[in-house]
């Protein structure tokens, strides 16, 4: 044989073993998570349609027991996965569950198999202690309804919460920040660190008396200094679960993220490396952004109230335990068509539906027919619906602000509940717009969604040049964006392009000019009081009725006086000169 031959054949012999090692090559460890974000407690299906796929079908979504099925499919197409919250689980929530202080959440969740929740700004509505219980379980009473009233010995969550930013007053965590998972065995096992946090606004966010010594620390911080400990408890690569989240475009695809902004754009741009997925929430927006912050960084949101669940795969390199690859999709939860303000939403073949879990159903039954007798009770009429709200009503006077306004001044302007002369309304308070039945009724159900906070109304007063201090503060909230309170019993002008402390002007209350050195009653909530939503002004006034008014009753008995025609939009004028 001539030494063409051989060299002809060597190289033939070396490119059949370099194919057979190709060939041979060991597939990638694949590992799913199961995401969801801002639920709510929305363990019936919340009435939202999500619209499908091809564009133009509204398929009705949620609901606890079809979001307990969705996912155990998904799990199914996953040989290793885990499901995971990005906050807002609980709080806010519709009245079957809050009524019960979410230990219908709780349930539900335990049985859906979630493993890990980031807690967000809702999870503390109630308090640290009230958290911390429905973390181990009990029955001690931290709130205004009383616990275990269906389960006598409530268990606590089986899943683990994280907020690694909820520093106390020692220095230490409220809560664990970190958590480690394993999938796989033997050489095919990765190990995936995860991080949870919480939003660092939610001191602004919920009550000041609830969350005492405790402080809200940035969020890429935070996470930065935590990812040293999980690399050296073996972690292949770190998930990072926020409570934090951004806004596309509107009308942008789920699985999509066009011109996305908001607070974690700029936290994922100052995440350490070795943070490759985040799990966001709290915007209530649904996006997949394959790669933010200028690398292949996985950013995700599924929306709110159970409607989507993200569905990731991460693939790892199975000698290394590299992370090579990871994509992700939003999917609908589609149940059952359900009637919505009168009409029915039909299902589609369009996209999968899912039949309810039985024991989740069985579980989501039990609370709903127990909260029923008082979610039915009708407690007024009124000619018609508020005008729904454009988005958050944040920045402008609204009839639904003004109702609650109205209502609550007319239950603590009482003497015997203080004798308010005016109401202020913190628009986040307001939940939800007030449904109305095709007669004119409205449920205790139906206004207590707008109000599921469980607030006090209480009576301060203030001088008159405190009051105006308040009216001011309005517009010098974080992000230099409005803050409008609705009110009662008060009309004022503002301009914001005078100068800081003179945009208010034309205050009157009860119809006369307003007088800085007399002093006037006042009805908030206790929320407000304390200085909630950054209204740190309210903490100037002096109590007068401490408050055993419920926010939500106020509203019901203002409904059941007389047939209510919603409040004209009136009470405050914008003066501000067009732009340009």
């Amino acid at each position: 044989m001539t030494a063409r031959c051989l060299t002809t054949l060597l190289l033939t012999m070396l490119a059949g073993c370099a194919a057979d090692r190709v060939a041979t090559r060991p597939a990638p460890i694949e590992v799913g998570i199961l995401a969801i974000n801002d639920f709510h407690g929305n363990i019936q299906p919340p009435h939202l349609a999500i619209t499908a796929p091809d564009g133009t079908t509204a398929v009705p979504a949620g609901g606890a027991a079809y979001l307990a099925s969705a996912i155990a499919t998904l799990r199914r197409a996953h040989p290793n996965s885990i499901t995971v919250s990005a906050g807002d689980m609980t709080g806010a929530s519709p009245l079957p569950s809050s009524i019960f202080l979410d230990e219908p959440t709780i349930a539900a969740m335990n049985a859906i198999g979630v493993d890990l929740n980031a807690v967000g700004n809702h999870e503390f509505d109630r308090g640290t202690t009230e958290l911390l219980r429905l973390q181990n379980g009990g029955c001690d009473r931290n709130a205004t309804p009383l616990p275990c009233q269906i389960d006598k010995n409530f268990p606590g969550a089986r899943f683990r919460y994280l907020a690694g930013n909820t520093i106390t007053a020692s220095g230490e965590s409220l809560l664990p920040g970190t958590a480690i998972r394993r999938f796989g065995r033997g050489s095919r096992q990765v190990t995936i660190g995860f991080i949870g946090l919480t939003t660092r606004t939610t001191a602004t966010l919920v009550s000041p008396t609830g969350i005492r010594g405790i402080h809200f620390a940035d969020e890429a911080d935070t996470a930065n200094r935590l990812v040293p400990a999980l690399r050296k408890a073996g972690a292949d690569t770190i998930v990072l679960l926020i409570h934090e989240g951004a806004y596309p475009r509107p009308d942008t695809d789920p699985d999509a993220c066009d011109g996305l902004s908001g607070p974690i754009v700029d936290i994922a741009g100052r995440l350490d490396p070795a943070i490759q997925v985040i799990v966001s929430g709290h915007t209530h927006k649904a996006y997949i952004c394959p790669g933010i912050a200028g690398r292949s960084l996985l950013l995700t949101s599924a929306g709110k109230f159970g409607t989507l669940v993200t569905d990731m795969t991460l693939r790892f390199d199975p000698r290394t335990k590299r992370l090579i690859d990871s994509t992700a999709r939003n999917v609908i939860v589609q149940g059952e068509g359900f009637d919505a303000n009168g009409s029915t939403i039909a299902v589609s073949d369009a996209v999968p539906r899912f039949a309810a879990d039985p024991a989740v159903a069985t579980i989501v039954d039990r609370y709903v027919a127990a909260a029923e007798p008082l979610a039915k009770r009708i407690v007024g009429r009124m000619t018609r619906a508020p005008a729904p709200k454009d988005g958050p009503p944040r920045n402008h006077e609204t009839e639904l602000g003004n109702l609650v306004a109205d209502a609550q001044l007319a239950a603590m302007s009482l003497p015997a509940n203080g004798g308010a002369q005016v109401a202020f309304m913190n628009p986040g308070g307001l939940r939800t717009d007030l449904k109305v039945g095709q007669d004119g009724t409205v449920t205790f159900a139906d206004a207590y969604a707008v109000q599921p906070f469980g607030n006090i109304l209480m009576v301060r007063t203030f001088t008159g040049a405190q009051l105006r201090a308040v009216l001011e503060q309005q517009f010098e909230m974080a992000g230099g964006k409005p803050l409008i309170l609705s009110v009662a019993g008060m009309t004022y002008a503002f301009d914001r392009s005078r100068p800081v402390g003179h945009r208010v002007s034309d205050i009157l209350v009860q119809g006369r000019p307003l007088d800085d050195a007399a002093p006037y009653r006042v009805s908030m909530s206790n929320f407000l009081a304390v200085g909630g939503d950054g209204f740190t002004g309210f903490s100037a006034g002096q109590d007068i009725a401490a408050g055993t008014v419920a926010d939500v009753d106020a509203l019901a008995d203002y409904l059941g006086r007389a047939t209510v025609t919603p409040p004209a939009v009136n009470r405050i004028a914008d003066r501000t000169p067009p732009a340009g």
